[in-house]
């Protein structure tokens, strides 16, 4: 095989391209990555918070997140490395009667596709999270097997898995141009030269759809603007991921954990939303996450908060990724629109559509990208975006 001829070639470095990489380099497929950063992670990954789960509300997500939690609770034990993982499940407390209902109902939906996750009661959640908002407190779905992880550390030490398992990273090289020839993909033009490939895949995140604009397939995939934070460190007074689905004034919901170091991590989902490209931190979030998340922890309020950051969610117009072969090009892979959640899927991904590329996928591996194809009606809307 010429020097400059791969097998996969995979468009950017982050939550999905680097362990996509890992897992193909593990099946002996010869795998270049594309990235036009300095190195791993340095899009929207670094933005991510943390936040790992099953916890959806459709089983292509919950199999894939199975899959990524195994990953991730498995990684310091197998490879060595300290990913800060910490398996404080995640936590949904319930103070109305219809989120409860709605709650309720899926809960029938998850545990029927194998998740560990139960109906508490509200003395249960005090017991989990001390100091939580009591008046009007219902109980709350708990999934304890969910947890978090450091995108940065993760996303590095997928990427020396990967170079070890012999995959090839190329920093600061952006791909202008995917190359065709009688309706397949050939390789790809970058400014410092011709590579060549049978599969090439979209890994781009927030740049997906000019990205497959080159490719001449057009991909429902936009940005939309998320703000997060974090405080200084605290000793560990709770474990879970809280996630408030309640909507506030200028947000849909908002959520919260303790990571590895003792730091409160905080994000919220604006209302409306906010599309582009601007990562510009805005003087509107802390006052809004702030006033939400200490009427919900009053003892959170004596803690100072360090930094804030703005990241962008590729988003799809139902909230589902896509992950798909589109008929349109031969060779040409999607792993798109992951909704702000391509940390928590990428591993789970990345194990399925390797198994694609490498010819042998599962009926699991099928399943699991069954959900997510290009060809859809977008109709629908996943319920725990």
């Amino acid at each position: 095989m010429a020097e400059n001829n791969y097998d996969v070639i995979i468009i950017g470095a982050g939550s999905v391209g680097t362990p996509l990489a890992m897992e193909l380099a593990e099946r002996r497929l010869k795998t270049l990555v594309l990235e036009k950063d300095a190195s791993p992670g340095q899009g929207q990954n670094k933005c991510a918070i943390g936040g790992v789960r099953a916890t959806h509300s459709d089983g292509s997500k919950i199999k894939a997140c199975l899959r990524s939690l195994e990953v991730f609770s498995t990684w310091k034990e197998k490879h060595g490395d300290d990913i800060g993982w910490i398996r404080g499940g995640y936590l949904f407390p319930v103070y109305t009667e219809s989120d409860e209902r709605v709650l309720r109902e899926l809960l029938k939906v998850q545990r029927g596709l194998g998740l560990d996750i139960d109906w508490i009661g509200a003395e249960e959640v005090k017991r989990l999270v001390p100091g939580i908002a009591d008046k009007d407190l219902r109980g709350g779905t708990w999934s304890p097997g969910d947890g978090s992880a450091s995108p940065l550390l993760s996303v590095n030490a997928f990427f020396r898995r990967a170079v070890k398992l012999g995959a090839e990273f190329r920093f600061h090289e952006p791909v202008k141009e995917i190359l065709k020839d009688g309706g397949a993909v050939t390789g790809v033009l970058t400014p410092q030269g011709r590579y060549g490939a049978r599969w090439v895949v979209n890994a781009a995140g927030a740049d997906a759809a000019p990205v497959s604009e080159r490719a001449g397939v057009a991909v429902p995939v936009k940005p939309d603007c998320h703000e997060a934070g974090i405080t200084e460190p605290a000793a560990r007074f709770f474990d879970p991921m809280v996630v408030d689905i309640r909507p506030g004034d200028k947000s849909k919901n908002y959520y919260f954990y303790q990571n590895w170091e003792g730091q409160i991590v905080f994000c919220l989902t604006p209302q409306p939303p906010i599309w582009g490209h601007d990562r510009r931190s805005t003087s509107e979030f802390l006052p809004e996450v702030s006033r939400r998340m200490i009427s919900l922890m009053p003892n959170l309020a004596t803690l100072k908060v360090r930094r804030t950051w703005r990241g962008l969610y590729p988003m799809t117009p139902d909230g589902f990724p896509v992950v798909d072969f589109p008929a349109a090009l031969k060779g040409y892979v999607l792993a798109v629109g992951m909704c702000g959640q391509g940390f928590m899927l990428g591993p789970g991904l990345g194990s399925a559509l390797a198994a694609h590329m490498a010819g042998a996928p599962s009926r699991e591996d099928r399943d699991i990208l069954a959900g997510f194809r290009l060809e859809r009606s977008f109709a629908g809307q996943e319920k725990l975006k």
